[in-house]
């Protein structure tokens, strides 16, 4: 058997906002953006060069969803995003105005750093070691 993640719903508080922070700050994608409703969208992001995992921007219908707008992993980092460069990676995201909340730091794995995305779920940038 073959399997392999395809989607992962992130909600949002904004279609078009979310848009831009994933599409113009960190250089991601836009793969879909389908209006399903006068309210509904079905919009993808992914990283450049890797389609067949998305994130699928899902906007909060009500007030229930709205509260997990940015604490999706609980407080916990939540996403996890392989890069073959880190420290380009990391400067070309804080100069668009992405929040880091350290400096890249070496580990068994490699180099990662943690960083939030505009609502303030918490993502690792993660540059593995070879």
């Amino acid at each position: 058997m073959k399997q392999h993640l395809a989607r992962i719903a992130l909600l949002v508080r904004d279609y078009d906002e979310a848009i831009e922070f994933f599409v113009q700050k960190m250089g991601f994608t836009l793969l879909e953006d389908t209006p399903r409703s006068p309210s509904k969208r079905w919009v993808a992001v992914a990283p450049p060069g890797q389609p067949e995992c998305s994130l699928l921007l899902a906007k909060a219908k009500d007030e229930e969803q709205a509260q997990y707008i940015g604490k999706q992993g609980g407080g916990r980092v939540f996403l996890f995003l392989h890069t073959d460069d880190i420290q380009r990676d990391y400067e070309q995201y804080r100069a668009a105005g992405v929040h880091f909340e350290e400096t890249p730091r070496q580990e068994a794995f490699g180099t990662g750093a943690i960083f939030q995305d505009l609502y303030g779920n918490r993502w690792e940038l993660i540059e593995r070691k070879i």
